[in-house]
């Protein structure tokens, strides 16, 4: 099945709009940029959600990467530099990719049986040094690509392995529930790459619950920025105050949701509901969070019934849903349900 899929970037609209209106060139450029990926990604058909008839491809698919150069130009893909089993180059940026998709693969494969992102062995893709201090990072249907950041207000996006496993999982979104990218169902696709960022960071680490910083983006922000990342899934809209970006916008509660018809019907806002019943449920189980909590968000995501236009609530009756099927044990599925109620939403 094919789709045409959104363009997903890291830095949300409303932080680049604020720093090209105070003149900052190189958001200025970024937005640019953007906004002709997105044009790009509505015209072009994608790989979309396989079809739940077709027949499962067993057995582990290798690990297969492929990382390519830009020049600081804006021509994809740009030239080879680093290819699967190859040793480390001297350009940090390419072997920060190449060990991000790594382990951003190890997550899938180890801790839920996936064959890479599709869950047919799709190679990975990766472009570094993506135009002229281009300020994101982006998934485009098949690849991810990376700028360096300006050095002001964003260092370079291939230090953060959370940003690449952010990224990444929108392709798992991609190729399994499909979930359309505006309002409630965009913020769910958003938070589930914050989710699966998060978990591909800690099963990196070993970290559990207690030990994972629960941050999309630390180390991104450049010094001098007042912030600590892109967003807190532990208290959504605390990651960030400073003057040039503003103040970080997200909600932790359903009251507190905010309704624009900017960035996408606020898909990058309102995402930290969802996230924080993440986080609330993930410390209330222990342990590691991708063993239970990350499970049942991924069963929830790949059983292949989750509407492309799920809301909070929907989403929220299906992860119960799962739990239940997962764990025989019934407070597990109360948990999730008590999570869900802790952020305003009902599941009935």
């Amino acid at each position: 099945m094919t789709v045409a899929a959104p363009h997903c970037a890291i830095i949300p609209p409303f932080i680049l709009d604020k720093l090209a209106d105070d003149g900052h060139e190189p958001a200025v450029r970024s937005l640019a940029l953007d906004a002709a990926h997105r044009d790009a990604r509505r015209s072009t058909a994608t790989a979309g959600p396989a079809d739940p008839a077709a027949p499962a491809v067993l057995g582990a698919a290798p690990l297969e990467r492929v990382i390519r150069d830009a020049r600081h130009t804006e021509t994809l893909p740009g030239r080879t530099v680093r290819r699967e089993g190859a040793v480390p180059v001297s350009d940090r940026s390419v072997n920060q990719a190449y060990d991000g998709l790594g382990s951003t693969f190890a997550l899938f494969a180890e801790a839920y049986g996936r064959r890479s992102i599709d869950d047919a062995g799709l190679r990975l893709d990766a472009t570094v040094h993506y135009g002229h201090s281009y300020d994101n990072a982006f998934w485009d249907g098949s690849r991810m690509v990376f700028g360096d950041g300006d050095g002001v207000i964003f260092g370079d996006f291939t230090g953060c392995l959370d940003v690449i496993g952010h990224e990444l999982s929108h392709g798992v979104t991609q190729f399994t529930a499909g979930l359309e990218y505006h309002g409630q169902s965009g913020a769910l696709n958003e938070s589930l790459s914050d989710v699966f960022g998060s978990l591909v960071k800690q099963y990196a680490l070993r970290q559990d619950c207690e030990q994972a910083d629960w941050l999309i983006g630390a180390g991104l922000l450049a010094p001098g920025v007042h912030g600590v990342a892109l967003r807190s899934m532990r208290a959504p809209g605390t990651a960030y105050d400073d003057p040039r970006l503003g103040k970080d916008p997200q909600p932790a509660h359903l009251r507190d949701y905010v309704r624009t018809e900017q960035d996408a019907g606020g898909v990058h806002i309102n995402s930290g509901i969802p996230n924080h019943a993440f986080y609330l449920l993930a410390t209330a189980l222990g342990g590691h969070a991708w063993e239970r909590a990350g499970q049942i968000w991924y069963d929830t995501l790949t059983h292949g019934r989750l509407p492309a236009t799920a809301d909070f609530t929907t989403f929220a009756r299906a992860t119960v849903a799962a739990a239940r099927s997962r764990f025989p044990d019934e407070t597990v599925a109360n948990t999730v349900t008590a999570s869900w109620a802790t952020v305003g939403v009902s599941v009935g």
